[in-house]
């Protein structure tokens, strides 16, 4: 029972909510709260200050922190183990991406090679699925933060230009290419932080002093291209993301438009695994490090 009392107290403590860590832990609000109030109960401590809707670690609390992510640390791999222990056939891979449209050829043709392994996606940011990868709640990532960690090999799996997306009606959406300085008179869209497109839209402007109109910062590529789709503003996007619409426009960027680089993540240790070293060596060409 212990390794589930620490799990709710251990998500909470990194989600910053019982809501989040309930939904990360894939039971209910209620469920985690038991949990935790359990945890204190069974060893008189108290580990999180309780100051209206908000939690912080009591000292007891952030000593434990540590030990509880070692916990998580070892169930992870111990899981991971097990699920590739068999033959190769078989097992299921979980891959963390960014989007789907640097990773669906790889995995269609893994499939085909190992047509009984099971594939699971987790859709997030660079950020978010990078550290999914750290948790050991994906055995890969895919993500365009070009991330050095001793911890990590890593190889490039794609390329990509970013362009500027506009709805039809847009003053820009007319032009054949735009530099950068273009963007000063109008309203940008920027993806949430923690966007590796984001980062590279924002040091690309910040290099030329560009300054948008205004900005708009929206959570998902998907909220940011209906907010495009009705005029509220224009955005940066790698080629490969740009939705198929007929009230859209992109238009090239020159000279040097920012480039996206897409990479394939794995942990050093995990590497050896049956279906990750094989999911690695389908990729075309591809050289990890």
């Amino acid at each position: 029972m212990l390794p589930f009392l620490l799990a709710a107290f251990y998500e909470t403590a990194r989600q910053g909510s019982m809501t989040a860590a309930a939904r990360q832990l894939q039971v209910s609000q209620p469920t985690v709260t038991a949990r935790i109030q359990q945890l204190e109960s069974d060893y008189g401590v108290e580990l999180f200050h309780r100051r209206g809707g908000r939690l912080a670690l009591t000292r007891t609390g952030t000593e434990l922190m540590p030990l509880a992510r070692q916990m998580m640390q070892i169930q992870h791999d111990i899981d991971f183990k097990l699920r590739n222990g068999r033959q190769l056939l078989s097992g299921a891979l979980h891959i963390g991406t960014t989007g789907p449209n640097y990773i669906a050829s790889i995995i269609c043709g893994f499939r085909d090679q190992y047509p009984d392994a099971r594939i699971g996606i987790e859709v997030g940011n660079s950020r978010s699925v990078l550290e999914a990868l750290f948790d050991a709640r994906v055995d890969l990532a895919v993500a365009s933060e070009p991330l050095n960690d001793a911890r990590l090999l890593r190889c490039e799996i794609a390329t990509d230009p970013l362009v500027l997306v506009a709805h039809r009606a847009h003053p820009l959406a007319g032009r054949g290419r735009i530099a950068l300085r273009d963007l000063a008179a109008h309203t940008l869209l920027l993806r949430e932080q923690g966007s590796w497109t984001r980062s590279l839209m924002e040091e690309a402007m910040n290099a030329q002093a560009v300054r948008p109109r205004a900005v708009l910062e929206m959570g998902s590529r998907e909220m940011i291209c209906r907010a495009v789709q009705h005029n509220l503003g224009c955005t940066l996007m790698p080629v490969r993301d740009v939705p198929r619409d007929d009230n859209l426009r992109t238009v090239a960027i020159e000279p040097d438009p920012p480039l996206l680089r897409v990479y394939l993540y794995c942990m050093r240790e995990r590497a050896s695994m049956p279906l990750a070293e094989a999911f690695i060596a389908s990729l075309p060409g591809a050289s990890i490090h």
